[in-house]
């Protein structure tokens, strides 16, 4: 049944994947890429698009979301792109919270048909962590989702707490809080994006970094990195 599941779950996820790429490019003119003028089309009409009815966009952005990160989706392009289509607040909100969700489903999936496989695969390199998680698994997930789990694929951050057998109310909190700060500085980078397309004439990359809607959160992502490797080496860097 596991080998049958995990079957379904590789051909739904290209499947998904496919509908994505098919609906993105179907509506991309590939002979206008160069064209600026025409990503400033693509802005407007996705502006009109969402505003016309932000509440169902909202919803099935949230269900797409939930999905992706279920299916082994990277959590980064969901980052950038809720920030473009609903700005940084309401971005963060909306994209932070089905991340959880959808890392929450992986997670006991992962616990429920692939236990033995999981451990077989992680228990090696996180098992210098288990006992540590073992003592808090919120604050220790929680600072592990802060420093971008140790540099492991999302994927993987989402089914390394199989390996301690950890609570699904605390897996989903300690991901939603600490995964807002990435969240809150990608959603920014994304909203950015779109406002600088909005409002220039032509494209220029020095401008582009030059825009507060840019270099803002990437000062702040910086700093995260430097605050991540602090944490890091307090809270991980000695462990045996």
């Amino acid at each position: 049944m596991s080998k049958n599941f995990k079957i379904f779950l590789g051909f739904s996820y290209l499947l998904i994947l496919a509908v994505f790429l098919y609906f993105i490019f179907s509506n991309i003119q590939i002979n206008r890429l160069e064209d600026f003028s025409y990503y400033k089309e693509l802005q407007l009409n996705l502006n009109a698009y969402i505003s016309d009815n932000l509440l169902a966009n909202l919803i099935y952005f949230f269900f797409f979301s939930i999905v992706w990160v279920a299916l082994l989706g990277f959590g980064s392009p969901i980052l950038i792109f809720s920030g473009i289509l609903f700005g940084k607040w309401i971005g963060t909100a909306i994209s932070a919270i089905s991340i959880s969700i959808g890392a929450v489903i992986l997670y006991s999936i992962g616990n429920f048909f692939f236990k033995d496989l999981v451990k077989k695969i992680l228990e090696k390199k996180f098992k210098k962590y288990i006992q540590l998680f073992q003592k808090n698994e919120f604050n220790y997930f929680f600072i592990y989702r802060f420093v971008g789990g140790l540099g492991a694929p999302f994927f993987l951050q989402n089914l390394f707490p199989i390996l301690f057998d950890m609570k699904k109310t605390n897996y989903f909190f300690s991901s939603f809080f600490g995964l807002i700060p990435s969240s809150f500085i990608l959603n920014t980078i994304g909203a950015g994006l779109s406002d600088y397309i909005y409002q220039a004439e032509n494209f220029n990359f020095l401008n582009l970094i030059k825009t507060q809607e840019i270099y803002f959160p990437i000062v702040l992502f910086i700093v995260l990195i430097f605050l991540s490797l602090i944490i890091k080496k307090k809270f991980f860097k000695n462990v045996n």
